[in-house]
Formats: structure tokens, sequence, C-alpha cells
């Protein structure tokens, strides 16, 4: 991927070539124009002309050196479609035009001295930047920048470390380039897996500080990744370095003599949330107005483990299962998230669309109910575990079981019942901590094989699940979709993820998935649903479906942005946020 640095830096055109008029929102879009100058990146930025981003390019590689400094002038650069090694500059499952979502330039500072100068020289330039920790952000748009012709701040390529793992206190502290499977194998190369665990999402290769920040999941009793962090260091948009919680109190014994985020932390960094005074963590989550470089993440004590599948043999058995399900989650007898997931996503992991059928039309009933019989699981199945001394499993798996047993004809299976069932002996892993890129595999439900997410919020009810599985399956099917999702349950309340799988190679398929998201959106909406986490194209729009008081949450949002990032040079856009001197219409996203 990386240009030779000659030719990345010093080739640019001297022509006044100005992406659009004075205004940034005006800026013309990549959408259908011509590529810049030779040398030249693929998308200026916004009111950025060939020698300005010339200049820039050649300051950014005196700070991070020249090898770290990626300019994306050839569409060959957006030729990337592994989850394994994925893009750096764009969106690899792109629903707009695979050059709409696409970096100027990618530069990857190697330390947290390096970012604080890389903020600077992006407010003297006006240049906007867009951090990334790994590109994985799959379903959501990967490593790709909300505004086009950003640069990209590649956060993980060097800034990789595991700093610490303190087995007392439970916790770890980690830089933006730590993926799941990173910390997981630290801990086993260690000798400390049969101390303390990390809690993983579904797919192990997304950094640790990257999940969190975007309120991602995972399935032990440490699944709510934002709950479970603990103490940040942050670069704001001016360079200035901030460490919250209890990280804000100095460590007496710091040597002062060294940068700021060199010293030494304070001791109760990474085991108090608060500090003192106002609880300023929230602001980057989801956010634009800070960089995480460092970040405190809990671990689970290691613990005697038990997992389970139970299958239920119904469509309509959502709605039972569901109301079975809230006073085990919130009385806590169900310790962990667990996942109620329907037919289709486990069919997609263990095989292709093709294995089960030859119709081009979304598959009916009778044949949901063939593939379930195939693959001995029901229409919904339910993946738990239980944690503790084997009396306590015990006890608790009775009343789990007791409970599911009013559903007629449910099932109750270990692992060791179906040693063939790829996702039983995967979620057996994933619930206690250990890390796999598996659950991939729905991807590949089509061709050529590209997703977006869904993700609204709903109270833990089985009317609601109803009102859900109903809205998304009915518009999925008229856009000529399979409906692929899981209800995933957390203490109150639960996310429910459509996976929305298309042919990214053909147009209009993948305009069928972006009108059909769109409409999913405002439907959701109607019905009193929100989404927590979306793909770049839809944020806008889910942004304005919290609306309260007159978009007071957005208002408020933006004074925080303008006053911490006056020039609007992080990620302008991000989750619906746009600095003063964007105009949010003038970068509505085409769907084409």
């Amino acid at each position: 991927m990386h240009n030779n640095p000659e030719k990345d830096i010093n080739t640019f055109a001297p022509e006044d070539q100005v992406g659009g008029s004075t205004h940034p929102g005006a800026y013309r879009q990549p959408h259908g124009s011509a590529p810049q100058q030779p040398g030249g990146p693929l998308v200026l930025p916004p009111n950025t002309n060939s020698q300005t981003f010339k200049s820039y390019a050649q300051r950014a590689a005196e700070i991070v050196g020249t090898e770290n400094v990626t300019v994306i002038s050839d569409e060959a650069e957006l030729s990337q479609k592994s989850y394994l090694e994925p893009s750096k500059a764009h969106d690899m499952f792109n629903i707009a035009d695979k050059t709409y979502f696409v970096c100027s330039a990618v530069v990857a500072p190697r330390g947290v001295g390096e970012v604080q100068e890389l903020m600077k020289l992006a407010n003297e330039f006006e240049i906007p930047v867009w951090p990334f920790s790994i590109g994985r952000n799959v379903g959501y748009g990967g490593a790709a920048p909300r505004v086009p012709g950003s640069v990209g701040l590649d956060m993980g390529r060097n800034m990789n470390r595991v700093l610490k793992v303190d087995v007392e206190g439970a916790y770890a502290l980690v830089e933006p380039g730590v993926t799941f499977f990173d910390l997981h194998d630290y801990l086993v190369k260690n000798n400390l897996r049969d101390q303390v665990w990390i809690d993983v999402p579904d797919l192990g290769g997304g950094s640790v500080i990257g999940n969190t920040i975007e309120r991602g999941v995972g399935y032990t009793p440490y699944g709510d990744h934002w709950m479970m962090h603990c103490g940040m260091e942050v670069v704001l948009p001016s360079g200035e370095l901030v460490r919250t919680g209890m990280g804000a109190l100095p460590n007496p014994n710091a040597d002062t003599s060294k940068p700021h985020h060199e010293q030494e932390a304070n001791e109760s960094w990474q085991l108090f949330n608060y500090g003192f005074g106002p609880y300023n963590d929230g602001i980057f989550s989801q956010g634009s107005v800070g960089i995480v470089v460092k970040m405190g993440i809990w671990l689970m004590k290691a613990t005697g483990y038990q997992s389970y599948l139970i299958t239920l043999p119904e469509d309509n058995d959502l709605h039972k299962a569901v109301e079975i399900i809230r006073p085990l989650r919130v009385n806590m007898v169900l310790q962990n998230v667990p996942t109620l997931r329907h037919i289709l996503l486990d069919a997609a992991v263990m095989g292709h669309r093709t294995d089960y059928s030859q119709s081009d039309k979304p598959l009916t009933d009778d044949e949901l109910d063939a593939i379930a019989a195939k693959l001995d699981l029901g229409r919904w199945n339910f993946y738990g575990a239980l944690y503790g001394p084997e009396p306590v499993r015990d006890v608790m798996w009775q009343a789990v079981k007791g409970a599911f047993s009013a559903i007629p004809g449910a099932k109750f299976f270990f692992p060791e019942d179906q040693p063939n069932n790829i996702v039983l002996q995967t979620r057996h892993k994933t619930l206690q901590g250990i890390p796999s890129v598996t659950e991939l595999n729905w991807v590949d439900w089509l061709p050529n094989g590209g997703h977006l997410f869904f993700s609204p919020i709903a109270p833990v009810t089985g009317d609601d699940a109803e009102t859900q599985y109903k809205i998304t399956r009915r518009l999925s099917e008229r856009y000529g979709f399979d409906f692929i999702g899981t209800f995933v349950v957390g203490m109150r309340e639960m996310h429910h993820i459509v996976c929305i799988v298309y042919n990214r190679k053909d147009a209009d398929s993948r305009r069928r998935a972006h009108t059909m998201m769109k409409e999913m959106i405002n439907e959701a909406a109607a019905n009193g649903y929100g989404e927590y986490r979306t793909h770049l194209a839809m944020m806008d729009q889910i942004a304005a479906t919290y609306s309260f008081n007159n978009n007071a949450n957005m208002r408020l949002n933006e004074v925080i942005k303008n006053a911490l990032d006056p020039k609007g040079i992080l990620a302008p856009g991000k989750n619906g946020v746009w600095p003063k001197n964007y105009r949010a219409k003038d970068w509505q996203v085409p769907i084409v």
C-alpha cells in the first residue's frame, strides 16, 4: 500500500487546483470526478490546493518520517477486501462510489508526541484529519473518513503496545493498535490467561480502544466495553494532552523532566473511573473532540465456565423467549451478554446461500424451517454461558433450563453435544474471552459479500422484539434481501443487530441496501427506536432522529465541538456533529 516516499511527498503539481469554493461544504465531491495531478491524491482535502497539500505532506513527513506518510494517489490502492488486511484509506464494503469515502493521505504517528504535533500541523493548514485504530470497523465504514479527502491518522500501525497488565487490579493499559488478539496473546505468552480474561466481540481483529470508544460489545459478564474502560489519555484538537479520571492527579513519584505522556501515571488511574469534578470521558466516546492514545480496560478474573445453546423451533417463539430472558438478565441469573440469533445468521456462518437454496428470492418460512432442520437448530437460537464454581453453575443452569423449558420444543445443548456446530464451538471460545474471526463467514452469504449493520436499541420485551423483527424482515424482503439478525441482550436493553449482506460489486445491490437502510432508520424512529452506531453514510440521518426539544442534544454537542475544535479539523461530521465552518447539507451522501 505504501508508495515510494519520494513520489508520495515531492511530485505534486504546483497548479492552484482548489477542490471547490471558499466554503468547505461546497468542496467538489470526489464522486464522478477525475484524479488530481500526477503524484497527488485522488481526492484533495476541502479548500486545499495541490501545492498546499504538498507542503502539508512534507511537514507531516518531517514529524513521522517519510515511511509513515502515504498519499492515496491511485484507485489501485482501494482494492483491499480482506478483514485481515484492511484498507487504511477507504471503506472496503462501500455502498457509495468506491472513490467517495477516501482519504487524501494516511499518516501513522509513532508516539503521543507526534500525535500532538500532527494536530498542531492540521490546525495550521486547516486540513481535516480522521483518526482510526486498525481500520476494521467493517459494516460501519472501516477506516474511511466522513469528509472525503481528510487525512487518515493511522493510530494503530506504530502505537500498538500493551503498556501494562495488572493481575491484582485486573486491568490492562493499551495503545490504539492493540487488538483483542494482541491482548489475548499477551496474556497467554505471559502465563496470565489462567488468572485474567479479556472480553472479546465477535471478531478479534479490532482495536480494544477503537471498539470501546465506539461502544462495541462482547459477551462475557464484562461485555459492555465502555462500562469496563477506566482512564484515558487523550490528545485534544489543539494538541493539548489530558488524562481523565484519576489520571488527572499527578503521581508524586513521576519524573517531571520527561514529556507529559511519558510521566508515570497515578496508581489509581485504572481503578476508579471518575476522579473529581465533571466526568469528561463521554465526550471522547463516538466523539470528534479528542484522540484516545492510551486507555485502561478492566479484565475479568478467570473462573469456572460452561457455555450452552438453546434452540427454539418456531419463528413466533421470539416473543416468549424475550419475556423469559428479561427477568433472568435483570436478576443476573443470565450472567453474561447472551444472544438470540435468527437461523440465517448461523446458517450463513456455516455455508453460502447456494448451499441451502437456488432461488434468487428471499427465503420463505418453509425454506427457513428446512434449513433449521438440516442444521439441527431452531428458528431462533440462544447462546449463553455460566460462570463460577461448579455448584453455582449447576444452580444457574437449572434456573435457565427450567425457564426456557416453558417453550414447547426447546432443546438444550452443551458444546460436546454438537461437535460439528461451527457457531456453538466458536461461541464457546468467544464467551470465555478467546478471540476469533470465524463469525465473519456470514459476509460470504452472497457472492462478493459486503455488509452494513442496522443497530437499533429496544427494551427487553417480547412486543418490542416482535415489532423490530417484523419491520426489519419486511423491509429486507421488500428490497430483495434475506433477513439476517441477532438480539444482543444487555442489562436492561437489547441491541438488535441486523446484518445487511449485499453484493458489493453490483451497483443495484448496493443501491438497494443503502435505500433500505435509510427506510429502516425512519420506520424505527417512528416506533421510538434509535440506533446506537452506524455507517458513515447514515450518520446525519440517525443524528437527526435524536431530536428531543428542537435537537437540544445535538446543539450541546456542537457547542462542545466548536469550543474544543474551533477550526473543525478533527473528524468533521462524525456521528452527525459538524463544526461551524461546515454545512451538513453540503455533505449529503449520494445514493448511486
